[in-house]
């Protein structure tokens, strides 16, 4: 009993046991009687002075300590309890999260459905610009293609125009070296005719000559 008078106390349970177990005057000492407090206990009290006056502590010490101490445990169990939430407290928590979990999912499914439609949207949008680059397309190549040919035609009939033209030009000068040729050939041939007059005369005048002679 004196080492738990000189502990020092800080707490309101040390403050409470000091002055439970600090001996009061004579005329101030009251003689103990082994009832239950008025309120509720959460331990057995009777059972509990009875083991501190065995420890040698008075009826009066006693019964001042186990009043701290009961009024300790109270405002415990009232503090713990105040920190409980109640059983209609807690069904009334869990139908608030079901609804609240449940509006949550119905506005997940939502955005999802949004989104899903706008996707399917852009997915449209987007088939219908590719289509249109397609046609697009095609109908670039088709011109394209078109031109091309046009193109290689000209090309083929100026090929053919120039052709045409240097096989003129190639008559034309065939025909000038056939006349040429045969207008050497005349000029030959009047050479030879020359050649053989000029021949026969001088055999005529040198035979001539001779039967002179």
């Amino acid at each position: 009993m004196t080492s738990l008078l000189s502990t020092p106390t800080s707490s309101r349970i040390g403050m409470f046991l000091s002055r439970a177990l600090t001996p009061r005057p004579a005329t101030l000492t009251r003689t103990f009687h082994p009832s239950l407090p008025s309120h509720t206990s959460h331990f057995d009290t009777h059972l509990f002075v009875e083991r501190l006056t065995a420890h040698g502590m008075t009826p009066t010490q006693a019964e001042g300590v186990m009043t701290v101490l009961a009024e300790v445990v109270d405002e415990s169990i009232k503090g713990m309890e105040a920190s409980l939430v109640s059983r209609a407290e807690q069904e009334k928590q869990r139908y608030t999260q079901k609804v609240d979990f449940a509006q949550l999912k119905s506005e997940i499914q939502m955005h999802e459905k949004n989104d899903l439609t706008l996707m399917k949207a852009e997915n449209d949008r987007l088939m219908t610009d590719v289509e249109k680059l397609k046609q697009r397309l095609r109908e670039e190549v088709t011109r394209t293609q078109a031109g091309v040919r046009l193109d290689l035609n000209l090309e083929k009939g100026r090929i053919r125009d120039e052709s045409s033209q240097q096989e003129l030009k190639i008559k034309e000068v065939d025909t000038r070296i056939e006349s040429e040729i045969a207008g050497l050939r005349m000029q030959i041939e009047q050479a030879k005719y020359s050649i053989l007059q000029y021949l026969v005369g001088v055999a005529t005048g040198s035979g001539a000559l001779l039967v002179s002679l």
